[in-house]
């Protein structure tokens, strides 16, 4: 187990590299749909070594996700929450998260601040009002609307997420707004949340690992599909003895059984005991191509090495 007092390699800083041991894990699994209570809100949280889906009557919205994020940091919760959205878009590739826009924020919290600003008319936490911008929408590839700056085939892509792809994963460009797989319309209005979180539960790796309190992290939850023996292909349970078969790979004790098994509320249960045990690793709070810069502008995927 990495400790205080250990060093890294010179090229990081030394930020965000230790990691302690955690008695609690949560997974949420995140959606960008334009309403109070999108169905893809799910939260699963380990309970006596179970996984158990943290029930809200009506439904999550996004507000009430960071509501219960904030309490948790309120009672000082042992807790590593893993968080299914990407938290900023590429910057290393281009030096900018939107090329030749004068007024384009240097790092991930200003670019958390500008989400915010601009969507900040926006109900329910959405961001429909940044992918409307005239100077931003020229990045995103939209329905019947493809920005003339967007950089076409995949789009841009993180450096983790270029790691992603090296381990035979499919990463989305978060410029991508288009279809199934897409990840914008969920990490911007996920950038929405981290704004107004900012201060109160540490992100890694944009914040240093405390010795104590929750922290967040971004997770894949194909990865964590993987980890369980989940084969390509076949990343989605949509049952019972599907995602206990998983779980006992981890292993972990089977889940508290659950009214419907649909791909939001499993992919939270199993990456919750994914998180578990996996969270002592320490060359995942420490990739070698996370460099100081990278943790800065564009932050990292838990699990990608």
């Amino acid at each position: 187990m990495v400790g205080p007092g250990d060093a890294h390699p010179a090229s990081w800083t030394g930020r965000a590299a230790l990691t302690r041991r955690f008695t609690r894990f949560a997974a949420i699994d995140w959606s960008g749909q334009a309403v109070a209570r999108p169905k893809g809100l799910a939260v699963a949280e380990l309970v006596d070594g179970a996984p158990t889906l943290v029930v809200r009557d009506g439904g999550w919205s996004r507000g009430a996700i960071r509501d219960w994020l904030a309490a948790l940091a309120e009672e000082g919760a042992d807790m590593l929450i893993g968080l299914d959205l990407s938290p900023a878009l590429p910057f290393v590739d281009r030096g900018s998260y939107f090329p030749g826009w004068d007024a384009a924020p240097g790092d991930a919290r200003a670019l958390w601040a500008l989400v915010d600003a601009l969507a900040a008319d926006d109900p329910h936490l959405a961001a429909t009002s940044v992918v409307a911008h005239d100077e931003l929408s020229r990045h995103f590839r939209r329905q019947r609307a493809c920005g003339d700056l967007f950089s076409g085939g995949r789009g841009r892509l993180r450096v983790c997420e270029e790691r992603q792809l090296a381990a035979q994963l499919s990463p989305t460009s978060c410029f991508n707004l288009v279809g199934a797989a897409q990840v914008g319309k969920s990490s911007l209005t996920g950038m929405r949340v981290l704004q107004r979180l900012d201060g109160t539960v540490p992100i890694w790796p944009f914040d240093p690992v405390p010795d104590s309190g929750p922290v967040l992290v971004e997770i894949y939850t194909t990865i964590a599909a993987r980890a369980a023996g989940v084969r390509k292909g076949r990343s989605k349970l949509r049952d019972a003895a599907s995602l206990d078969a998983a779980l006992a790979v981890l292993g972990n004790r089977p889940h508290v059984p659950i009214g419907r098994y649909d791909d939001h509320a499993t992919d939270a249960l199993l990456s919750a005991a994914w998180l578990r045990a996996v969270a002592g690793d320490a060359a995942l709070w420490r990739p070698d191509a996370m460099t100081a810069e990278v943790a800065r502008t564009e932050g990292w995927t838990f699990g990608v090495v």
